[in-house]
């Protein structure tokens, strides 16, 4: 051995003199000697299996990649009718304002209709981008309903450049999913996996076209699992780089499978700040079934509105822990209040699973086929009581709800910041009243003389009120500039509130 490795290595003799100093200094023998002892040997520190935790997402990118596609969309800006009335139009010449040309139709004749938007090829267009997967080697693709969402035309593009013009066989904006039909065959799939045995920390990775660069490959890991951002459905959480136009792509784990699809961020900036959600695939693949069988969604109503219960209410009212769904709301004639809800109920268990918080009541009611009868298990005034409903459809979210009563605009109420309902015949003899309104929302004036969503409106300027229509009349004797005085009901304590006129 050459003499450079000796000076730096003990030889095993040194070691052994060393280790007898060593026992003889334990057992109260002195030694003596001249020379230093040697340093211990250096303990080998064991050291992770680097291949282990970086993975090769390579082979994983070859398998799914061709399943993988680039989508584009494109919508005409529909331009406003340039009309302007002569008051306006006088306005604009004094200023210097150009004036747009006014259309003008002689007398007696038919006016011209507009110009079609499909025949002006020149009009101006938005576009978008996003991305998709093959979920059908028959040519159908799933992707965000928010890609494809008003566009008047969506292409898609495979990985062998490829290109097609697509369908919109369905969408659903509460779950943020959409399919899509091109006419394709023998397409590459991906295969889905099973969201119940993703775990936190594990790795995934995401493919898509972010900013328009096709086929883009990033990873991570979860970050957390069933996060309360989405509407109907819990989200995953990771820290994929995710940003525009990977929206649709598939989220995939280590054996290639899709575990959800890419579809928000969380940002201040527009960018990817770290955090990004995926919509569970087992959730998006029952939506997608129904899109594809009938192009819509059907989902169950309870037709109530719930929040969730705080821990000083539930010790208030005796529930224990804060759990359940608060009954705040009850649409009128609706399933819930055919089976008896009443405002103030907490619903505790729907179809025998526990609900924990008001969320899980909307989920668990749209999960459900409309009218299907379903128990309930709700706590009132201290005890448990047992209720059956059967559920309505949820209007479709294409479908604009129907106005109860009258609309706020026709109430003379939103210049008060307040929108209010009537009292149906349940609630009427649940807060023992004749008649009164229910204020749903309380905004600007109202808000800040202290009203608040549930209170009950009894009079207003010193009439009773029992109807819309009686509110609206004793609104439009408020002289403008005059403070609005009523006589509001919250709980079980009455009290008059005046409401100053003003902005906000």
């Amino acid at each position: 051995m050459p003499n450079s490795d000796r000076s730096r290595t003990p030889s095993r003799l040194a070691l052994a003199i060393a280790s007898a100093a060593l026992m003889s200094g334990s057992l109260g023998v002195s030694a003596q000697t001249t020379t230093k002892p040697a340093p211990p040997a250096a303990v080998p520190v064991a050291t992770p299996d680097l291949a282990r935790a970086l993975p090769d997402f390579s082979a994983l990118v070859e398998q799914a990649g061709p399943a993988v596609v680039n989508i584009r969309t494109s919508e005409k800006v529909k331009a406003a009718n340039p009309q302007v009335d002569e008051q306006m139009r006088e306005l604009l010449r004094r200023f210097g304002i150009p004036v747009p040309p006014q259309r003008r139709t002689p007398p007696g004749a038919t006016p011209a209709p507009a110009p079609d938007d499909d025949e002006d090829d020149d009009a101006p267009q938005r576009r978008g981008l996003g991305s998709g997967f093959v979920i059908g080697a028959d040519g159908f693709v799933m992707t965000n309903a928010h890609v494809v969402d008003d566009a008047d035309e969506v292409m898609v593009t495979l990985t062998d450049k490829r290109e097609f013009k697509a369908k919109v066989v369905g969408l659903d904006r509460r779950t943020d999913v959409a399919v899509l039909k091109i006419e394709a065959s023998n397409l590459p799939l991906l295969r889905m996996g099973d969201v119940g045995k993703l775990k936190v920390g594990e790795w995934v990775m995401a493919i898509g076209s972010p900013f328009g660069f096709d086929n883009t490959v990033t990873a991570g890991i979860v970050s957390a699992k069933a996060r309360d951002t989405g509407d109907l459905l819990p989200l995953i959480q990771t820290d994929v780089a995710i940003n525009p136009g990977n929206s649709g792509g598939p989220l995939l784990n280590l054996r290639g499978e899709v575990v959800g699809i890419n579809s928000q961020i969380y940002s201040q900036s527009g960018g990817f700040m770290g955090i990004s959600f995926a919509i569970p695939i087992d959730e998006a693949m029952r939506v997608a079934d129904q899109l594809r069988a009938s192009g819509r969604v059907t989902r169950g109503m309870l037709g109530v509105y719930p929040d969730d219960v705080s821990k000083e209410v539930a010790e208030a009212i005796g529930l224990g822990k804060p759990q359940g769904a608060l009954i705040s709301r009850i649409t009128p004639a609706g399933p819930g209040e055919k089976a008896g809800l009443q405002l103030g109920d907490v619903i505790t268990k729907f179809d025998g699973k526990t609900v924990e918080k008001a969320v899980d009541l909307r989920r668990l009611a749209a999960a459900t086929k409309p009218g299907t009868k379903v128990p309930l298990q709700v706590f009132r005034r201290g005890a448990y009581k047992d209720l059956v409903a059967t559920l309505d459809a949820l209007p479709d979210d294409r479908t604009p709800a129907a106005p109860e009563a009258e609309t706020p605009a026709a109430t003379g109420a939103q210049a008060w910041g307040l929108t209010v309902s009537e009292l149906s015949e349940a609630q009427r003899k649940e807060l023992k009243v004749d008649g009164g309104l229910r204020i749903d929302t309380a905004e600007g004036p109202a808000a800040r003389a202290g009203l608040k969503a549930g209170d009950v409106i009894l009079s207003a300027n010193n009439a009773e009120v029992k109807t819309i229509k009686q509110f609206q009349a004793a609104l439009a004797k408020v002289e403008k500039g005059k403070s609005l005085q009523m006589l509001v009901r919250r709980g079980e304590v009455a009290t008059y509130v005046v409401l100053k006129p003003g902005k906000g």
